[in-house]
């Protein structure tokens, strides 16, 4: 029994109530226009004068309908009294209709536009109703106990009349009377909430939308995810084996230790600038100055590498300078990551790397000795997250190229990677 009084009881049937019921003071002034044609046209019989009232009212409200205002007034508040989850609307870029949709997306269209005015005709319908119904039925439940206002009720059908006077049989349909009012407040609530999302929630067209927006941000995410694993992660690698460098050197050789420290300085710079851009992205801004480092910026990044111990041989053929663009950072940051994986899962030796750009596409080679597992040139061994090689293959995929990662001969571990290029004129 408890069970079945709970919607009765529940403070969201009482405020879902009430936004019903405030469409009824929503709607007084359209009422007040509504009756214009009427007063004015006094000669038509009086139903006629009904039904062009009601219908000029119903044209107004559709008409408030149209406003997207409203419609993002009434997703607010059917959210928070109604207490259904509705996303905020957003909007279509894309028009309504376009040459070769069809009559289906036509149709779609037209449907899509007017769902908030039926949906405010609805709302406006249902506060009237149950206003009129519920205050009717509590006006009876207060005043017929004890014959106050001298109230007393009288029911009439098929012939016969049953009336109550005072008694416990006026308590009792007082009662009654306010359980149906009550009643009354959970049917307008549970059908204003049944007819919110689908009226007032997204359309197909925002659903698009909406897909669209949330593609955005996942590709952004993932953008950030690699250059933070390109840059920071690159820079960590590097900085530290720079730090063992340095600390090696101290005692003999100074001037190998001083360059160590500027280069752990130059590296932790572009990384900071780095992580300032993408902080700023996160933050939603833009950076000032985004980082857009490129192959003209592989000597810099090389020199780094040879600071830290490493020994790096550069082969260029072709002009690699003519890649621009998209094209040119991506290659840079994979040259990047192929260099890192290197540099952690070395086992010494020289690191071989090729940059050939040819007219029609640009080759990236990165080639290095494997030992027994994930160590340094000085045998150290780094932790890796697992994400470099998974990351290279898509930005490469998203590239329309071709990525081959894998052992070259007993000792040796090849990356190579080959990218569609369009040379600039």
């Amino acid at each position: 029994m408890i069970k079945g009084l709970r919607p009765l009881l529940s403070r969201s049937t009482y405020s879902g109530a009430l936004f019903a019921y405030g469409a009824v003071l929503a709607s007084l002034p359209l009422l007040s226009f509504a009756l214009l044609p009427a007063l004015a046209w006094r000669s038509a019989p009086e139903g006629v004068q009904i039904v062009v009232v009601l219908l000029v009212w119903a044209a107004l409200i559709g008409l408030v309908g149209l406003a997207r205002t409203t419609r993002r007034v009434l997703v607010v508040s059917a959210r928070r009294l109604l207490r259904v989850s509705l996303p905020e609307p957003v909007a279509v870029r894309t028009p309504t209709s376009r040459p070769g949709d069809g009559p289906a997306a036509a149709v779609a269209s037209r449907v899509d536009r007017w769902r908030t005015p039926l949906w405010l005709l609805l709302h406006v319908a249902l506060g009237w109703t149950g206003a009129l119904a519920s205050g009717v039925l509590l006006f009876a439940g207060l005043t017929l106990p004890g014959g106050w206002l001298d109230a007393e009720l009288g029911l009439s059908l098929f012939g016969r009349t049953v009336r109550v006077e005072g008694g416990w049989q006026s308590w009792a349909v007082a009662l009654g009377c306010l359980l149906l009012a009550a009643s009354v407040c959970v049917v307008v609530t549970k059908a204003l909430r049944w007819s919110a999302p689908r009226l007032l929630g997204p359309s197909a067209a925002e659903r698009l939308a909406l897909a669209a927006e949330r593609e955005l941000r996942l590709a952004e995410r993932n953008r950030l995810a690699h250059e933070l694993h390109d840059s920071i992660g690159h820079t960590l690698t590097t900085t530290t084996i720079q730090a063992a460098v340095a600390g090696e050197m101290l005692s003999g050789d100074l001037v190998a230790a001083r360059a160590a420290l500027r280069s752990i300085e130059e590296s932790s710079r572009a990384a900071l600038e780095d992580l300032d851009y993408v902080l700023g992205v996160l933050r939603a801004r833009e950076a000032e100055t985004a980082p857009t480092r490129t192959l003209a910026d592989l000597p810099e990044l090389l020199d780094r590498l040879r600071h830290a111990g490493a020994v790096v041989e550069l082969e260029l053929s072709g002009d690699p300078a003519q890649v621009r663009g998209p094209l040119s950072r991506a290659a840079y940051r994979i040259l990047q990551e192929g260099l890192t994986n290197a540099m952690r899962h070395g086992a010494g030796g020289p690191i071989e790397v090729r940059v050939a750009a040819a007219p029609d596409r640009l080759e990236l080679d990165v080639v290095n000795r494997t030992g027994d597992g994930p160590r340094t040139g000085k045998g150290r061994a780094f932790p890796t997250s697992g994400h470099g090689l998974p990351g290279l293959t898509e930005r490469v995929r998203l590239l329309h190229g071709e990525i081959d990662a894998g052992p070259d001969g007993p000792q040796h571990w090849r990356l190579t990677v080959r990218l569609p290029v369009r040379l600039s004129p």
